[in-house]
């Protein structure tokens, strides 16, 4: 009896424990693209990066493609064109309701690849993989 009581409440216990999401998506799973970028999963946002040379938008939303305000909010981008060419760091700032925006000497092309991390105010910071940016994944 003391057994079958044990078990009870240790088979409790895990029931318990494993979390309820309602939503979870894999790291850098690609999402639905609202702005013609590409998006993915970073945490509980989806970021929805649209690069052009010369300018970076990165557009912000819950799961629901809820639009979250960027306010207080940083990001840095590094961007590369292959693997042995160097890296070159954008800062990203907020630029009204739920954007950030950047600019520099940069050039997209087939084989860019940019890496974002996003940061706001007393929260976890999160990062996506954009790459390559040529070879877009439909969302």
């Amino acid at each position: 009896m003391k057994h079958l009581l044990g078990h009870l409440v240790l088979g409790a216990l895990l029931i318990c424990s494993v979390p309820v999401e309602a939503h979870k998506a894999k790291r850098d799973e690609a999402v639905k693209s609202l702005h013609g970028g590409q998006a993915l999963v970073a945490g509980p946002y989806h970021l929805e990066l649209v690069a052009k040379s010369g300018e970076l938008v990165l557009y912000v939303t819950d799961h629901a493609d809820k639009a979250i305000p960027t306010d207080g909010a940083k990001a840095k981008a590094t961007i590369q064109q292959g693997y042995e060419k160097a890296k070159i760091q954008v800062e990203l700032e907020p630029s009204g309701d739920n954007r950030l925006k950047g600019t520099g000497a940069f050039t997209i092309n087939q084989d860019t690849g940019i890496m974002v991390f996003l940061k706001f105010p007393e929260q976890e910071a999160y990062a996506a993989r954009f790459t390559p940016l040529g070879q877009n994944k439909k969302g």
